[in-house]
């Protein structure tokens, strides 16, 4: 995983305007403060996680940035574009696709009716190219998203179950397909919460492997929540660390792992005034 995890940061532009960019975002609910003016910019083609203790704050921001949140105050751009106002689906239309710490499969469904779920807002057909699919309209168009589904059951090895209702299949299978579903929105920016938590050692090696080659064989811009701190150090760019809602750290693994708040706020250790 190290070897990728370079390359990718070996292309990465410094001079590039940011993908995106978190400006003094706030979030309450009521008298609790979510978030207190959190700052940072993801750079186009990093793998950037954020990590934190329990309650630091961390899926609030992933909900602030996919639009399931509205921040209290604060401002969010994507590619430059004021986000802070857009609803979810919006946003995906931008190219902004995210999975969920807890599965949102449907679980009645075939591992690749999710996935074609995933491609609905790119369909281009209407009401008469709907009336005209058999002459060739939304039938190759159909044709086109089903190539693309299949391009990524291929890559997620899922071939074996990609007739099997998504709800029968093992929990590390699941995760793979909620991966699936974000990438078939063929998102610029791919928000992955917690993708290994509950996995045994072989399927979070697995998972870590898709998410590297996805950020650098896919080229999407991958920011990542995970627990699993020897897979964050190993795979990302840079680190973000919240606590308490705030910013303590953020930088290289390396100089972010060893920062005295971040052992304070994991370890419990004093920090020297």
């Amino acid at each position: 995983m190290a070897p990728a995890a370079a390359a990718t940061r070996n292309r990465l532009d410094s001079e590039a305007p940011p993908l995106l960019e978190i400006r003094a975002v706030s979030l309450r609910f009521g008298g609790l403060q979510a978030l207190a003016e959190v700052d940072f910019a993801v750079r186009r083609g990093e793998l950037f996680s954020i990590i934190g203790p329990n309650g630091a704050g961390k899926t609030s921001l992933l909900n602030c940035i996919s639009g399931r949140y509205r921040p209290t105050s604060g401002r969010l751009l994507f590619d430059g574009r004021d986000i802070t106002p857009l609803r979810p689906n919006r946003r995906a239309v931008l190219g902004i696709g995210r999975t969920f710490q807890n599965l949102a499969l449907f679980g009645h469904m075939s591992v690749l009716d999710n996935l074609m779920v995933g491609r609905h807002h790119l369909l281009r057909s209407n009401v008469l190219t709907g009336a005209l699919y058999w002459i060739g309209g939304a039938q190759a168009e159909e044709v086109a998203h089903r190539r693309a589904v299949e391009e990524i059951i291929d890559f997620l090895e899922l071939q074996h179950v990609r007739k099997a209702p998504a709800g029968t299949l093992p929990y590390g299978l699941r995760k793979r397909v909620e991966l699936g579903r974000a990438m078939a929105i063929a998102p610029r920016l791919i928000l992955l919460d917690e993708p290994m938590a509950g996995m045994n050692l072989e399927e979070k090696q697995d998972m870590a492997r898709y998410i590297v080659e996805l950020n650098d064989a896919w080229g999407m811009t991958v920011v990542m929540i995970e627990h699993d701190m020897g897979v964050v150090m190993d795979i990302s760019d840079r680190v973000l660390v919240l606590d308490f809602g705030r910013r303590i750290a953020e930088g290289a693994p390396d100089a972010v792992l060893a920062d005295p708040a971040v052992r304070a706020a994991y370890l419990g250790e004093t920090v020297a005034v």
